[in-house]
């Protein structure tokens, strides 16, 4: 029998990596974790945690003039950028310590080194140059942004990764994209003061999701202040007097102190080693895998964002617990990837899960379409002229609910809870017996009793 270092190795210290070393070493594995940055990987580093953190600072100054409707005097304020990112850093390195914690506490070796693939069952440790070898590998290694090197000026350029960073708070920014990095960033930048842009290609932001929250949302922007430019694109940025000028394929000239390239994210796989060691890759760079999330090399899987599958932080750990599950348990299991809840960090926010009404259409014959718009309890006194969004897309057939999507306060929240019921069938019966709970925003998914319109064969009636 063929002897190794380890039992495991997992090359990537984000969530879908962590699961997999600590569960493993849990269970009486010997498992080595390495991670050439930080651990907590995108989401927990530079990716949804910092991001909501920012989203909460963005949002107080409409509560401070929410607060006069109320009957409270707000003295005056003023915000700190500094400040914030010392707060945000400090919770950050926190949590940072609770995943080497978690880690250690499970004998599950920490490598603080890049690692790279040498063959089939070898690592190379690039701090050292050591060879390491071991029965299973993981590579769980995430996405980065692109960084859109053919755009002239891309030097110019901040991503995600350095807006939680940025030693000043720019006075303008121009944001390059539609999906949701592009829309979350935008509302934080505009609600700490920014003069905030964003340019998008598309018809409208938000493509892969439902058409009458994307509008929604939109309106709700540009009602802020925050200048859509969709239908263009940047053409080249440059340095000018200190600012940076943007040319644009339809809108002229754009002058702003920081230009950030939210233009979607790639798999980190170059220079791991995969081609080596016989790891087959798409022509995004991806690493392929079957459902079992094993790639071409038998005893070689690969998690989360690396996959380019669904780029979701609670996806990655969900995939992780199935390798444990085929690999130590005896319990061969297939991560689950449909009817995942998701959300939007926007402001407002939005949060959805199941089937578009536009990808519904094309699946079944004929659906209800459940529509709310209204305005919520809070603003009849502060005066915000904001509406919320609530909409049910409904199988006519088998009456089963299959796309539930919200824009508003707390649609995040909402789209957890809804998960749970879309995942376990429910009906619009299930719904409609339900009891209100009143005075909510969320009691309308329950007294949406006849549907707003149909859609027979893919068209409205």
């Amino acid at each position: 029998m063929t002897s190794y270092d380890y039992d495991l190795f997992v090359i990537g210290g984000g969530s879908g990596g962590v699961r997999s070393a600590r569960v493993a070493a849990s269970l009486g594995n010997k498992v080595a974790i390495a991670e050439e940055y930080r651990y907590g990987g995108t989401c927990v580093i530079r990716g949804c945690v910092p991001k909501k953190l920012f989203v909460y600072a963005a949002q107080f100054h409409e509560h401070f003039e929410d607060a006069a409707g109320f009957g409270w005097t707000v003295g005056a304020s003023s915000f700190d950028w500094k400040k914030l990112i010392a707060a945000k850093d400090n919770e950050i390195a926190r949590l940072e310590g609770l995943y080497k914690k978690g880690l250690a506490g499970a004998n599950a070796e920490i490598l603080e080194t890049r690692a790279e693939l040498v063959d089939a069952h070898t690592v190379r440790l690039v701090n050292t140059g050591k060879t390491v070898t071991a029965k299973t590998i993981v590579i769980a290694t995430g996405g980065r942004p692109n960084p859109h090197a053919a755009l002239p000026g891309h030097e110019f350029c901040i991503s995600s990764n350095e807006a939680f960073h940025l030693e000043e708070l720019p006075k303008a920014i121009v944001i390059a994209g539609g999906g949701y990095i592009a829309v979350e960033f935008a509302n934080i930048f505009h609600g700490l003061g920014v003069e905030t842009t964003l340019i998008y290609r598309g018809a409208e932001i938000l493509s892969r999701f439902d058409q009458d929250l994307r509008q929604g949302l939109h309106e709700a922007m540009a009602a802020k202040g925050i200048r859509i430019l969709c239908h263009d694109t940047l053409e080249s940025v440059s340095k000018q007097e200190g600012r940076l000028s943007i040319e644009t394929l339809k809108n002229g000239t754009l002058t702003a102190d920081v230009v950030m390239l939210a233009l979607g994210r790639i798999p980190n796989t170059e220079g791991l080693g995969l081609e080596t060691a016989g790891v087959k890759t798409d022509e995004r760079g991806a690493v392929v895998v079957d459902e079992y999330s094993r790639t071409s090399v038998p005893n070689i899987y690969a998690l989360g964002d690396v996959t380019d599958r669904v780029q979701l932080t609670p996806v990655a750990i969900h995939e992780a617990m199935c390798f444990i599950e085929t690999e130590y348990k005896g319990n061969p299991t297939k991560p689950d990837h449909e009817t995942i809840a998701t959300a939007v960090f926007s402001q407002p926010e939005i949060g959805t899960v199941g089937l578009t009404e536009e990808e519904a259409s094309k699946r079944y014959k004929e659906l209800e379409v459940y529509r709310a718009q209204f305005r919520p309890l809070k603003a009849t006194l502060s005066g915000r002229g904001e509406k919320m969004i609530m909409k049910l897309i409904v199988d006519a057939s088998s009456r089963k609910v299959v796309g539930a999507h919200i824009l508003g306060h707390d649609a995040g929240e909402m789209a957890q809870i809804l998960g749970i019921t879309l995942k376990a069938g429910c009906t619009k019966d299930d719904f409609d017996r339900t009891m209100a709970v009143h005075p909510t925003a969320s009691e309308e998914l329950v007294t949406m009793y006849a549907p707003s319109y149909r859609i027979r064969d893919g068209v409205r009636v």
